[in-house]
């Protein structure tokens, strides 16, 4: 596995290799969820490269970049073992000039959900996501569905400017209690691991619902509010696949999306029907 920190260097690599090349981003301290992405890479593509970059132009004031977890050796580690051919790990320095043009996320779907509780995070996330494609040029790059939103406003990027790379979204990996996998599930004690499982059995709640035929928006809200009791809901949203809040779920076009938080950890999650 070749590990490369300069920009340039990984672009005179990428000029080298041919075949389909798929693309893995993280933020590093990762799991089994990294871990299928880079697995799905490596089963579709020639070639799998992989970023580590906790990216600080996507953090607002007052959130976790000087606390995000690193364990940037163990990475290393799990990539080789994964056979990931490239490894990249920047810095802040290498990938951002003092004066860059910016990118703006659209109005509506950017600054709802998770755009209105942390607003200009999407803009960081887009400007981010554009670098990183523009160095590594992929076939193919694996997003996790559990950043719904974010997973939706990278697919309106690309297809925006024309980029010449498919976005590849994949399924949620969860822990064997239903939990989805986070990198900041390592700040959950013990107990607030326990208080978390309630969001993904709200979403077990909703599915049983949905089973039944019970298919307004606002019922299924309540019940799910109900089976998180306790917990500190910042929002459930029923969308269509366009992010258009709905009234009425329509079965293989719409997402319900879940935001809270345990303690000070704040978890999201969602299902797609």
């Amino acid at each position: 596995m070749k590990i490369f920190n300069n920009p340039n260097d990984l672009k005179e690599y990428r000029k080298g290799v041919k075949g389909n090349i798929g693309f893995v981003p993280t933020m590093g301290a990762l799991h089994k969820g990294h871990l299928s992405l880079m697995e799905r890479s490596k089963k579709e593509n020639d070639i799998t490269i992989v970023s580590i970059f906790v990216n600080p132009t996507q953090f607002l004031p007052g959130e976790d970049l000087d606390q995000y977890p690193s364990r940037i050796d163990a990475d290393k580690r799990i990539c080789e073992l994964a056979g990931v051919d490239a490894l990249f790990i920047p810095t802040s320095e290498v990938m951002y000039a003092h004066t860059e043009p910016m990118i703006t996320v659209p109005n509506m779907p950017g600054y709802i959900l998770e755009g209105l509780k942390r607003p200009g995070h999407f803009n960081g996330v887009l400007r981010v996501v554009m670098k990183l494609l523009n160095i590594t040029q992929p076939t193919h790059a694996y997003f996790g569905k559990k950043d719904a939103q974010q997973l939706y406003l990278i697919t309106n990027m690309v297809q925006s400017f024309f980029m010449d790379t498919i976005i590849v979204p994949c399924e949620i990996v969860r822990e064997s209690e239903g939990l989805a996998l986070s990198s900041r599930n390592a700040y959950l004690s013990d107990d607030e691991k326990k208080q978390a499982l309630k969001i993904s059995k709200s979403l077990k709640v909703a599915t049983r619902a949905l089973m039944k035929k019970e298919f307004s928006a606002a019922n299924i809200k309540a019940i799910m509010m109900e089976t998180m009791e306790g917990l500190d809901v910042e929002y459930i949203a029923i969308v269509d696949r366009d992010f258009n809040e709905i009234e009425t779920i329509v079965l293989k076009h719409s997402i319900i999306l879940v935001a809270a938080r345990v303690g000070k950890t704040r978890l999201i999650d969602n299902l797609w029907i």
